[in-house]
């Protein structure tokens, strides 16, 4: 029989998670032994070595070959990660949550599907509203200069960006006939 090949880790026993740890497990017979997930591929392999010394492996089949005793596997070993009954019911309320939020989003999708006068009527709502926000943001920074050409004084301090658009922002009431020219008749 040839011999396993040993995973993209590079070590026999030892997988990558997506989230970048690394999980150990060894076979025994037909069951599956979860040795833990650890933060190197290293610790890992380290943790399926000394679960091969006491499941009485040859060393062949160990990824380190250079440690000759269990005394020393377990040495080398790090300590298992310790699952306290907090830890799964975190887990388990963080797994909820996302399986709510994924129905949450498959309803929604289907909702726009079926539905698209509602999503029309929502964008123009929030169009409108942006709309509405930047008339008052305009017309507080017209109050604004006129207060301050008036003699009074701002309650803008000289960082504030709003005090920026009162100079830089646009006039909503132009004409529609404005061609752009410089009328100064208006001014006299």
């Amino acid at each position: 029989m040839p011999p396993r090949r040993h995973s993209a880790s590079g070590y026999r026993g030892v997988r990558e998670r997506p989230n970048g740890g690394f999980y150990a497990e060894i076979r025994s017979d037909d069951l599956r032994l979860s040795l833990g997930t650890y933060d190197t591929a290293h610790e890992a392999a380290r943790a399926f070595d000394a679960a091969a010394w006491r499941l009485g492996r040859p060393r062949c089949q160990m990824n380190f070959q250079d440690v000759y005793t269990l005394q020393q596997t377990l040495d080398v070993a790090p300590p298992p990660r310790v699952n306290s009954a907090q830890d799964r019911a975190e887990h388990t309320a963080r797994q909820r949550r996302l399986l709510v939020a994924q129905e949450d989003e498959r309803v929604m999708a289907e909702w726009r599907r079926r539905h698209p006068e509602d999503v029309a009527y929502e964008q123009g709502y929030w169009t409108r509203r942006r709309e509405d926000d930047r008339r008052r943001r305009k017309a507080l920074t017209s109050a604004q200069a006129d207060i301050v050409s008036a003699g009074g004084s701002s309650f803008f301090i000289e960082e504030d960006e709003r005090w920026f658009d009162i100079w830089l922002s646009t006039s909503d009431d132009t004409n529609d006939d404005d061609d752009g020219a410089d009328d100064w008749s208006d001014w006299d």
